[in-house]
C-alpha cells in the first residue's frame, strides 16, 4: 500500500467500503482500429496464401510433414506447400471462442474476439528488483512471481515468467508446474519442450484437477506458446507441441516472432505477411492433428534498431504491426494473442512509455490476450519485480474502462448542482459524501499527496513503493485453497519421475 494511501485512509475512522469492479471479466471497450484498408488487408492475406502455395514453409519434425501430405500438401524435403483451400478448411474447424478452464469457475478466461485477457512478461532469463539487483531466474523467484500474478485479478493466466534455472532442465517442467498449481488458480501454462515434459504436465494438471482423461481432453487446462522459427520454419519442438496439445484439447497460442530487418521484411505490411503465413501454417497442423482443437492466432511483431540490430519494442512500428495483426485476426475470425514490452534496462520513463504504447496498440488492434503487460525488460531478457507493480497500475485502470461511466440521473446530479450555489464547492455536497468512497479509482502504487507531504513522509519514488508492494504480497501470501491429498500426490508424482530420470527436453 502506497504512503498515500495510507494517509487518505488515515483520515477516516471507519475502513472505507471497496469498490466494486470486476477485473477478471473484461470486454475491450474501445472501437478497433485499422492500419490498412480492407482491400489491402485481403491482398496481406492473400499474399500470406500464395507464400504458403508456392513458396512453402520447412517444416522439420517428419510426423508433422505426414499430416499436412495427408491433408492435400506437396512435399519437397522438408518443404511443405498448402494449397489456399487446405487453409481455409482449417480455419473453419478452429473454434472461435475457447473456454479456458482455471482451478475455479470464477477463474476461467473466455478467449474470443472482443475479450480480453492479460499475462505479465514471460520467458525471461533473469530476475531483477531493487533489494536484490538483477540474476538468473531460480524456482524462488518463479514462485514469488506466481505468487504477484495470483494477487492480481487483472492479471488472468500464468505465464513461465521467468526460467528457473538452478532446476536442472529434466526435471525443470515439473518443479515449474508445481509452483503454478500449487501458488494459484488462475489458468497455467506448460512449455511444449518435447512429448515426454508435456505428457508429465498433463498428468499433474489432470490428476490435481481431479478430472478424468476424458474430462481433461474435453476442455483446455493448460496452454503452451508456439513460436515458429522467422523466416517460413517450424522447428521440431514446436511442430511436436502442437500436434500433442491438439490431440489433448489444450489450447496452443501461435506466436510467430517476426522482428522487421532481421528475421522479416523491413517494412510493417511485409512482416505481417509472413507472420500471417507462419502463423496460418501452424493453425492448419493443429486442425489436421485434431479438428477443433482449440489454437489462438497471435503474432509478436516489432522491429530491430538498424544500428545495433538489437530487438526494439513499444515503438510506431510495433504499435502499427498490432493494428494489422488485429485486422487480420478479424478477417479469419479466431482469438488473438499479441504483446507489449519494452527493451529498456531498468524500470524507468523509457520502460513505462515503451510498455504503455505498445499495450495501447493491443488494444485499439482488439487483442483477445496480452502477453508481456507487466514487468517485462531489456526485450525480454529480465522480467521486474517493481516493473509488475507499476505495470499494473495501467493495467487495472485499463480494466476501470471496462465497466463503462453510468450516466443516469442520479449521475447527472441536478440536485447537486441545485444544492451548491455559485462560488461554492462540492466536498460536502449530499451527492459527494453519498459516492466519494467508491467512486474514483484509488491508485495502487500512485501518491497523490502534495511535495510537501510526500517528502515528509520520506520522498519514496514509485519504483521503491512498488518495492514494498511487492514485498508485503510476498511475505503474506497464502495460496488458494487446496485438496492437501492432491498436494501430497502431487509431489509423489514429482517425486518418482525423477527417481525416473524426469524427463530431457526432446522431441
Amino acid at each position: 500500500m502506497s504512503a498515500g494511501r495510507r494517509g487518505r485512509r488515515a483520515r477516516t475512522d471507519a475502513p472505507a467500503p471497496a469498490r466494486q469492479v470486476d477485473y477478471r471479466n473484461l470486454r475491450n471497450p474501445f472501437p478497433p482500429m485499422a492500419a490498412f484498408s480492407d482491400d489491402r488487408i485481403e491482398a496481406l492475406h492473400e499474399a500470406a496464401l500464395s507464400v504458403l502455395e508456392d513458396l512453402g514453409i520447412m517444416v522439420l519434425h517428419p510426423g508433422a510433414r505426414d499430416l499436412y501430405r495427408q491433408g492435400g500438401a506437396r512435399i519437397d524435403g522438408d518443404m511443405v506447400y498448402m494449397g489456399r483451400d487446405m487453409v481455409e478448411a482449417a480455419l473453419i474447424r478452429a473454434p472461435k471462442s475457447i473456454r479456458m478452464r482455471g482451478a475455479v469457475p470464477d477463474r476461467d478466461v473466455v478467449l474470443e474476439l472482443g475479450r480480453m485477457a492479460f499475462q505479465p512478461g514471460a520467458g525471461c532469463p533473469h530476475a531483477t528488483d531493487l533489494t536484490r539487483g538483477r540474476r538468473p531466474g531460480t524456482i524462488a523467484d518463479f514462485r514469488e512471481l506466481v505468487q504477484i500474478t495470483q494477487s492480481f485479478d487483472v492479471l488472468h493466466m500464468v505465464p513461465p515468467l521467468v526460467e528457473a534455472q538452478d532446476v536442472p532442465m529434466h526435471l525443470r517442467h515439473m518443479a515449474m508446474t508445481e509452483v503454478e498449481l500449487t501458488q494459484s488458480d488462475k489458468v497455467p501454462f506448460l512449455y511444449s519442450r518435447g512429448t515426454p515434459q508435456v505428457m508429465d504436465g498433463f498428468e499433474m494438471i489432470r490428476d490435481f484437477r481431479g478430472l478424468s482423461d476424458a474430462e481433461f481432453r474435453s476442455e483446455p487446462w493448460s496452454y503452451t506458446i508456439i513460436n515458429t522459427n522467422s523466416p517460413r520454419t517450424l522447428d521440431l519442438p514446436m511442430a511436436q507441441g502442437l500436434i500433442d496439445f491438439a490431440r489433448h484439447g489444450q489450447l496452443a497460442i501461435v506466436t510467430p516472432f517476426t522482428l522487421m530487418g532481421a528475421m522479416a521484411p523491413v517494412t510493417v505490411a511485409g512482416a505481417m505477411t509472413l507472420s500471417h503465413a507462419e502463423a496460418l501454417a501452424a493453425i492448419t497442423l493443429s486442425q489436421l492433428a485434431q479438428p477443433g482443437a482449440p489454437v489462438c492466432y497471435g503474432t509478436f511483431t516489432s522491429n530491430v534498431d538498424m544500428k545495433s540490430g538489437a530487438p526494439a519494442f513499444g515503438t510506431p512500428e510495433h504499435f502499427t504491426a498490432s493494428l494489422v495483426a488485429g485486422q487480420l485476426a478479424r478477417r479469419i475470425g479466431l482469438p488473438w494473442r499479441c504483446a507489449g514490452g519494452s527493451a529498456a534496462n531498468i524500470n524507468d520513463a523509457q520502460a513505462a512509455n515503451e510498455t504503455q504504447f505498445g499495450l495501447w496498440g493491443c488494444l485499439l488492434a482488439g487483442a483477445t490476450v496480452t502477453i508481456h503487460s507487466a514487468g517485462w525488460l531489456e526485450g525480454g531478457l529480465t522480467v521486474s519485480y517493481e516493473k509488475i507493480i507499476t505495470d499494473l497500475e495501467v493495467l487495472q485502470m485499463v480494466a476501470e474502462l471496462c465497466a463503462g461511466t453510468p450516466a443516469t440521473d442520479a449521475d447527472i446530479a441536478l440536485d447537486a448542482l441545485r444544492e451548491v450555489q455559485p462560488m461554492g464547492h462540492f466536498f460536502g455536497a449530499a451527492h459527494t459524501m453519498a459516492r466519494y468512497q467508491t467512486q474514483f479509482y484509488d491508485p495502487l502504487v500512485g501518491d497523490w499527496s502534495n511535495f510537501g507531504q510526500w517528502t515528509e513522509r520520506g520522498a519514496v519514488d514509485a519504483n521503491h513503493r512498488a518495492t514494498g508492494i511487492w514485498r508485503g504480497i510476498v511475505d503474506n501470501f497464502e495460496p488458494p485453497p487446496m485438496d492437501p491429498d492432491r498436494v501430497a500426490a502431487l509431489q509423489d508424482f514429482i517425486a518418482r519421475r525423477t527417481a525416473e530420470g524426469g524427463a530431457p527436453p526432446e522431441s
